[in-house]
């Protein structure tokens, strides 16, 4: 899952790559193709990606290599903490040989507590409400005393003891338990702030084997005004909302542009809003004068058109929103906002079977509506003025022993200067996913359906631009297609199959059924069924699916994906699938 073209430290390391008349399944030379020379990694082990011709024998530092029928290998290697050097030989029946050497860095990962204070919070600008918690910290040694000073107040922190995290990335090598905490050099403490103002630099005292050293903060640590707190519009189509003030930090539901929200925190360039969720100040702009805390909301009523059902819910400003889907509910909940309502109206819809609704706090109501199906087929949300407007879309009309009526979204992954995995012989993930999704364009066309490409040719198109053709083209579904590399961490040689992955809710059934269909009938292993957060899973308008068909590291799993034969029955037991999938949940 992790490519572009593989990862050591967290960013691709990119390879330069030859150019490929013919997909090529063997290999006329010795080939490494991961790592890198001079590699650097984490990771306490690693895979050499290769191929050479298959009369002869490979070694690693003497010792012979096992390799697939067509001479492919991707064995692991445990790593000391610093240089790791491995010598490569082919060794020709002739006797004549082939060397290659590539070295890999591993870096320490214990952390060690520095022998000065560091890292003074907070790096940058922070701002919070009185009464509120504020959170100091600092490197510093072990056995040190510590303390801090913000304003007039003064208070010792206490060494922190905790675990250091697997990245997400773990999962996907099933290695992602936590470890044992420790003390990592982390000093820490909470105070609270009760006057509105400027209160500067947090400064940082340290007593350590008998002398003093002191540090301050880059940023300055400011308490808001409780009854003057500023607003802000969204101003991106889709603002992204987040757990915290960072990418690191899990996306919420996107605020549709217009969504206005006073602001109660600040840290750097994050803005906190006032329903707790955290945005980017550059998907924002101030509104100037004063804006309702709260909005009330009273009637509320729906529209079905030709391939959706709208519901209007009229405001007294745009609030936040929050979206939760279940089988068969799909829940709306209105941030600061107060029900005054009696009256609902509902038309006669294809997917709507009825709409509750509950304060469910004294600024917050949610609207659960219950659905006539347990699939749901795309929504989406947009402000006009103060009118919140929910559209959900229906399902397609399929031909009778057809798949006219469904247009489906199939999105080759990487092109151009992405290359995506390279396979053993070098050959590029980017290119077999263009010829795959050619051939299941072909095995859908020839079933009636309409078929949408984001890309025909070798070329660099953004993820942006690949989500903005899911939202025009409204597709009834969208297949992102993929094939799998792993971290360093991972066993190349030994992890092999299909996985599938997918975000909202209504996208599980898709993923599970296409991951059971194709594994069952083309007799391939299963790598497994995630929940994952992925640009192209991300998209909310249709039922959007991440396929990753195999592993372009794996030597067997590439024989496969690059023969022919497989490749035609492959992308037909994909079509056939989604045609399977469409009938189950369009039938009456």
């Amino acid at each position: 899952m992790l490519k572009a073209i593989f990862f050591g430290l967290g960013s691709a390391t990119m390879l330069t790559l030859p150019a490929f008349s013919q997909l090529p399944r063997q290999s006329d030379r010795l080939q490494v193709v991961y790592p890198p020379n001079s590699h650097q990694t984490n990771a306490e082990q690693i895979f050499l990606i290769g191929s050479a011709p298959l009369a002869g024998t490979v070694e690693v530092n003497g010792q012979r290599l096992s390799r697939s029928e067509l001479g492919h290998f991707a064995p692991s290697f445990p790593l000391t903490v610093g240089q790791n050097r491995f010598t490569l030989t082919y060794r020709q029946p002739s006797g004549a040989t082939e060397t290659k050497v590539v070295t890999v860095e591993r870096l320490a990962s214990a952390i060690t507590p520095p022998r000065e204070l560091a890292e003074p919070f907070p790096a940058v600008v922070i701002a919070r409400q009185p009464q509120e918690l504020v959170c100091f910290q600092v490197q510093a040694p072990a056995q040190a005393q510590v303390s801090v000073t913000l304003g007039r107040e003064s208070f010792p922190l206490q060494p922190q003891m905790g675990a250091v995290l697997p990245s997400n990335a773990a999962v996907l090598t099933l290695d992602n338990e936590a470890p044992t905490g420790s003390f990592t050099g982390t000093y820490g403490g909470c105070q609270r702030f009760s006057e509105p103002g400027n209160l500067g630099q947090a400064r940082y005292q340290m007593n350590f084997q008998g002398r003093t050293s002191t540090a301050a903060s880059l940023g300055n640590i400011e308490i808001l005004n409780s009854q003057a707190l500023g607003a802000i519009a969204v101003t991106s189509a889709a603002g992204v909302a987040r757990t915290g003030p960072g990418t690191d930090f899990s996306r919420l539901t996107p605020l549709p542009q217009g969504t206005q929200a006073l602001v109660t925190g600040k840290e750097g360039d994050w803005l906190r809003l006032d329903y707790g969720a955290w945005i980017r100040a550059n998907e924002t702009q101030p509104i100037q004068g004063a804006v309702l805390p709260t909005s009330t909301i009273r009637s509320v009523r729906s529209q079905t058109q030709a391939t959706s059902t709208e519901v209007i819910f009229p405001l007294q400003r745009p609030v936040p929103v929050t979206v939760a889907q279940n089988d068969d509910t799909f829940s709306l909940t209105l941030h600061q906002a107060i029900a005054q309502t009696d009256t609902i109206y509902l038309a006669e819809s294809p997917v709507i079977r009825r709409l509750d609704w509950a304060q469910v706090d004294p600024e917050t109501i949610r609207y659960n509506f219950r659905l006539k199906t347990d699939q749901q087929w795309g929504y989406d949300l947009r402000y006009e003025g103060n009118n919140l407007i929910l559209s959900l879309r229906h399902p397609p009309q399929l031909g009778t022993n057809s798949l006219q009526g469904a247009t489906i979204l199939l999105d080759p992954g990487h092109g151009g200067s992405e290359s995506g995995a390279l396979g053993p012989t070098g050959y590029p993930e980017k290119a077999i996913n263009l010829l795959i999704s050619q051939k299941i364009q072909q095995q859908l066309t020839a079933k009636g359906a309409n078929v949408i490409l984001t890309r025909t040719d070798d070329r660099d198109v953004s993820l942006g631009d690949r989500q903005a053709a899911i939202a025009n083209g409204q597709p009834t579904l969208a297949l992102s297609v993929h094939y799998n590399a792993l971290p360093d961490a991972g066993d190349a040689e030994n992890t092999a199959g299909i996985g599938m992955f997918w975000y909202h809710p209504q996208a599980h059934d898709l993923a599970q059924f296409l991951h059971d269909e194709l594994t069952s009938r083309l007799d391939r292993p299963s790598y497994g069924v995630f929940w994952n957060n992925l640009a192209l899973t991300r998209p909310h308008e249709a039922p959007s699916v991440l396929m990753e068909l195999g592993f372009m590291i794996n030597p067997t799993e590439f024989e496969w994906i690059t023969e022919p034969q497989a490749q035609d029955q492959l992308a037909g037991a994909i079509a056939q699938s989604i045609e399977r999938w469409l009938r189950t949940k369009t039938s009456p």
